[in-house]
């Protein structure tokens, strides 16, 4: 599980790194998008949250798999 958030956390900096040539950039375009409506909705109680919701959503775009289900 370590080894596949890490994976995981690299192709999140590939993605911020070099977002044209990044095979991770749809996903990464895809859990931006959902993030800034989530932190727009006045919804959000802690700031942290942003952040781990855009983290979660990147995630599973990019393995197909439910956050919730670790």
């Amino acid at each position: 599980m370590v080894k596949e958030r890490d994976d995981i956390g690299l192709k999140l900096v590939e993605a911020l790194k070099n977002p044209h040539d990044s095979s991770s950039q749809e996903s990464f375009a895809k859990a931006m998008e959902l993030t800034k409506a989530y932190a727009g909705s006045g919804a959000v109680t802690h700031f942290g949250a942003v952040a781990r919701l855009f983290y979660d959503l990147f995630e599973m775009f990019e393995t197909g798999r439910d956050p919730r289900d670790k």
